[in-house]
């Protein structure tokens, strides 16, 4: 059985993701397609990195995963960009050369990296390239084809802007980079850059101003009162700042009640001993 995953920008109004599927059911019989998301926003390259990211080493050695984001090729003598298959860490990874490889892999290297420039490759290719072009390079790693039957190995991909936490004296800038489905505010501030200040050190995480603000981190959202604030390391070691049981459609998420959106800033302050005598002092 082959595991395929699908991160796409399709959303689920139309039929993009119903042809897609029958695509990759007729090509490869004995797919089991996981949807990892269809509500990348359009075109939002950065956004998909970070949803696959967040979940594809759950996912068994041999899976294929296919980016439906910004897939057209750019056929340009200054700016190109082709479908390309990487392997990397046993997995396979099918999207456009649209900056979602470099920013997947940061300071990583993959094990194998193809590119199709031939446009006659494969039939439709410039039309619903997602399912005409992603689907039949699938089929072929699924059936163990060669890719450099219609590919050429390549070395060299494109790396979307990403916005990176700033690391100052006693201080760090992060942004918001997603707010999911309960409004919980998700940021680029992760578990390792957060303990470089060291154990035990105090601090006082700000966000939209100085107004709203959280000096501890919890281990669940539960050791909380239900309705208060948190914020933890969730699942992806990435700092989160959440409402107890609240969640948008009910008692309303972190982000509605603080006015929180994808790329506001957040600012941890660390008060080493001596820095300030207390929360009071730093406003």
């Amino acid at each position: 059985m082959q595991i395929i995953t699908l991160t796409t920008d399709f959303g689920l109004q139309d039929y993009y993701v119903a042809a897609t599927k029958g695509a990759i059911l007729n090509q490869i019989p004995s797919a089991n397609i996981i949807d990892i998301s269809h509500s990348i926003k359009p075109f939002n390259v950065a956004e998909a990195v970070f949803q696959l990211k967040c979940c594809y080493h759950t996912f068994p050695a041999g899976t294929i995963h296919i980016i439906g984001v910004d897939s057209e090729p750019v056929f340009s003598e200054t700016n190109p960009s082709f479908p390309m298959v990487m392997l990397f860490k046993d997995q396979y990874f099918i999207s456009n050369d649209n900056g979602f490889f470099g920013t997947f892999l940061e300071d990583d290297v993959p094990e194998k990296l193809y590119k199709l420039e031939k446009p006659t490759a494969i039939e439709d290719y410039h039309k619903f390239p997602t399912k005409n072009t992603f689907i039949p390079l699938a089929a072929m790693v699924s059936n163990k084809i060669d890719l450099s039957e219609i590919c050429v190995e390549s070395y060299t991909f494109k790396k979307a802007f990403i916005q990176k936490p700033t690391i100052e004296h006693n201080r760090m800038l992060g942004n918001v980079v997603h707010i999911d489905a309960y409004g919980n505010i998700i940021t680029n501030i992760s578990k390792k850059d957060f303990d470089r200040f060291g154990p035990n050190t105090p601090f006082t995480i700000f966000y939209v101003n100085k107004t709203y603000f959280i000096d501890t981190i919890s281990k669940t959202y539960n050791d909380v009162a239900m309705g208060e604030k948190v914020a933890i390391f969730n699942s992806s070691d990435l700092l989160e700042i959440a409402i107890n049981k609240g969640a948008n459609g009910s008692t309303g998420g972190a982000n509605n009640l603080f006015g929180v959106r994808v790329g506001n800033v957040i600012t941890i302050e660390f008060h080493p001993p001596g820095s300030a005598k207390d929360i009071h002092s730093l406003f």
